[in-house]
C-alpha cells in the first residue's frame, strides 16, 4: 500500500512569535495539532460526533519535536502529516513544517494518540469507520 500524506498550511502569526521574534517552541505542538484538525475535517468526521467516538477520547500520550531552523512572522509553514503506525488503539502521526516560500525543513516530529473509553480511562479500540480512513496515509 502507497502512503499518502496530508498538508495544511498556515501563517504564522505575530502571537505566535516570543521575545527573539521567532516561533515560540511550543506552538509547533500546536500546528501540528491544527494540521491534525485539518486532516480529520478533511477526512470527514469531527471527533466531537457522538456517533462516531460513542463515548471515546484521544488523549496524547507521546509528543515529540525537532527544531531544525526558527520559522518568523508572517512567514507560510506547510505541516505534512502521514501515519507512521496504526494500531488497534493508537495511531502515530509523524509531522514535517516547512517553510513554504523556500522549502526548508522548520521541524519533524510526532504524536502517539490513544483510543481511550471516557468513563474508564483505558485504552480501547479505535472504531472502524476512523481506522478506514485513516489506512491509506500509513507508511
Amino acid at each position: 500500500m502507497s502512503s499518502k500524506t496530508f498538508k495544511a498550511s498556515f501563517r504564522v502569526s505575530w502571537a505566535d512569535t516570543d521575545a527573539a521574534q521567532v516561533v515560540h517552541f511550543s506552538n509547533y505542538l500546536r500546528f501540528f495539532e491544527k494540521a491534525e484538525e485539518e486532516f480529520y475535517r478533511h477526512l470527514g468526521f469531527s471527533f466531537t460526533d457522538a456517533k462516531l467516538t460513542r463515548g471515546l477520547w484521544f488523549p496524547r500520550v507521546e509528543v515529540f519535536c525537532q527544531y531544525k531552523k526558527p520559522a518568523r512572522f508572517n512567514d507560510t509553514i506547510e505541516v505534512e502529516l502521514s501515519i507512521e503506525k496504526l494500531k488497534e488503539k493508537s495511531v502515530k502521526y509523524d509531522f514535517k513544517i516547512v517553510n513554504k516560500k523556500t522549502g526548508v525543513l522548520l521541524a519533524n516530529g510526532y504524536a502517539v494518540i490513544v483510543a481511550a473509553d471516557k468513563q474508564t480511562g483505558k485504552a480501547t479500540q479505535i472504531p472502524n469507520e476512523i481506522v478506514e480512513k485513516l489506512k491509506p496515509f500509513t507508511k
